[in-house]
């Protein structure tokens, strides 16, 4: 009787303390994932209206997918280092940039940047940067699908900034 206790409260209690300090990475996940929703919606508000401070682009949209024949040997992971899961590639709202559009080779987008597509129907809304097109595409936007194949043309993407931009009339 004595052992079955000792056996119960040596099982329990580093059962309780996992339990606890998931609980306590859960809550953090939520409170992230709660603040990117916000922005979102608080991007997602502004769209209609027109302000200085954001700048705009004519690019060329497509999709890709996570395979190895439209990546390259590492499908599952993004320029800027995230690891995703290709099967759910559509939910994430990732998209890969032109590289004359990224910072790093003298763009105005980040990664992590958030930009806003327009003009292709169903596919419009906001995204967050996070891969890179190959070199030989220039201005052009990549949307990071499951199992869609779709091309635009002449569509407008927004980056917003947090400096008002002087307009010149």
């Amino acid at each position: 009787m004595l052992k079955d206790n000792i056996f119960l409260w040596v099982s329990l209690i580093p059962a309780i303390t996992i339990t606890y300090f998931s609980c306590i990475i859960i809550n953090e996940k939520y409170e992230e994932v709660r603040t990117l929703k916000e922005k979102i919606w608080e991007l997602e508000d502004g769209c209609e209206t027109s302000y200085s401070n954001r700048i705009s682009y004519t690019v060329t949209v497509t999709t890709y997918n996570p395979t190895r024949h439209q990546t390259d040997s590492t499908p599952n992971e993004l320029a800027d280092g995230t690891k995703i899961k290709p099967w759910k590639a559509t939910q994430y709202r990732y998209v890969a940039l032109s590289r004359d559009l990224l910072s790093r080779w003298g763009g105005p987008f980040d990664y992590g940047d958030y930009v806003v597509i327009e003009g292709t129907g169903k596919y419009d809304g906001i995204y967050q940067v996070r891969d890179t097109m190959n070199r030989k595409w220039i201005n052009r936007v990549d949307i990071l699908t499951t199992n869609g194949r779709f091309k635009y043309d002449n569509i407008t993407l927004y980056k917003y900034v947090d400096e008002y931009i002087a307009e010149n009339n």
